[in-house]
């Protein structure tokens, strides 16, 4: 039997291709450790994350309280539009069967609601029971009160009921139609102030979240210099040593959130008894609400979208300037 004489060549290194699913689950994985990475660095130093968690928490709170009261100001005031009415004062020649007359036209307006007549002897005792002048006011020789008409538009616009008040005035029997409105104008003015300032001061704070997350997280690169130089001596990409920091921020985000909300009930507990008494004993049916469950939902997320874009920023600052050197 012939030897076989040919000696085999030793193995070399081959090449080998990761698959798709392979990929995925290494990503997953470093998704998770990357979480578990963040978590447990602020577990580590809970003096420090409490610190920032607490910063970005009382700078999200302002703005979502007075959100919260800002809510609150506008569904106690929502019917008080209703309120807002011409006084039409006829002249007093006019008989109280034409000012009843008037009235009931006036009804059939279609920018008309309502109408309340108020007769030259009913205004005469209303202003002796209010004024206290009752002896002096019988001293004189006739009513010197007009007749009066109080109309309450159906559309309370300031545009709608100035253009009724034109209407009115122009009818012959109508001394003066008094547009009563300019408080309703006043009220609208300060709701929409108090929104826009609302807006600018969530504006502001926004940004000193994302500044306040963009120092924590340029603190941790540099802690870490010595371990991201030597992740990339192996092959580490950029994206593999980004992704820890992201996570940091969007946590640290989130947790500044949730204390947010957490301090926003408190004040609003804290608040409500004062809030609902002073409503009380304007016998307004109304009580102080707290946030809506969009409010609850939306925060934490905006709070830890602003880290994570914070962390972002920083990482892509700070990241660059660390290589290794050879």
């Amino acid at each position: 039997m012939a030897r076989n004489t040919r000696q085999r060549r030793p193995a070399g290194a081959r090449s080998t291709r990761t698959s798709l699913g392979d990929r995925l689950t290494a990503w997953r994985q470093h998704h998770r450790d990357s979480l578990g990475d963040a978590l447990g660095r602020m577990a580590a130093a809970p003096t420090a994350a409490l610190m920032t968690v607490l910063v970005i928490a009382i700078a999200l709170a302002l703005p979502a309280g007075l959100a919260v009261l800002m809510d609150n100001a506008r569904v106690i005031t929502k019917g008080w539009d209703g309120q807002a009415h011409l006084s039409v004062f006829l002249k007093l020649d006019t008989a109280e069967d034409r000012q009843r007359a008037l009235a009931r036209e006036w009804d059939g307006f279609d920018t008309v609601a309502r109408t309340e007549v108020i007769t030259r002897a009913q205004a005469l005792d209303e202003f002796k029971t209010l004024s206290g002048f009752g002896d002096v006011l019988e001293a004189l020789p006739d009513n010197p009160l007009p007749p009066l008409i109080v109309v309450y538009p159906e559309n309370v616009a300031p545009g709608q009921v100035e253009a009724l008040q034109r209407r009115l005035n122009a009818v012959p029997e109508v001394d003066n139609a008094q547009l009563d409105v300019a408080w309703v104008r006043r009220l609208h003015a300060i709701i929409e102030l108090g929104d826009r300032m609302i807006s600018v001061l969530t504006l502001g704070l926004a940004l000193a979240v994302v500044l306040v997350v963009v120092n924590t997280v340029r603190l941790a690169i540099e802690s870490r210099r010595e371990e991201i130089v030597v992740i990339k001596i192996v092959g580490g990409t950029d994206g593999f040593v980004r992704r820890p920091f992201l996570y940091s921020g969007f946590c640290v985000g989130f947790a500044g959130g949730v204390l947010a909300l957490i301090l926003v009930s408190l004040a609003l507990w804290w608040l409500g008894g004062p809030i609902d008494e002073l409503l009380r004993l304007y016998e307004s049916e109304h009580s102080l609400t707290g946030m809506s469950p969009s409010t609850v939902f939306v925060l934490p997320l905006f709070s830890g979208t602003l880290g994570l874009l914070g962390a972002w920023l920083a990482v892509s600052r700070h990241l660059g300037d660390i290589e290794p050197q050879f």
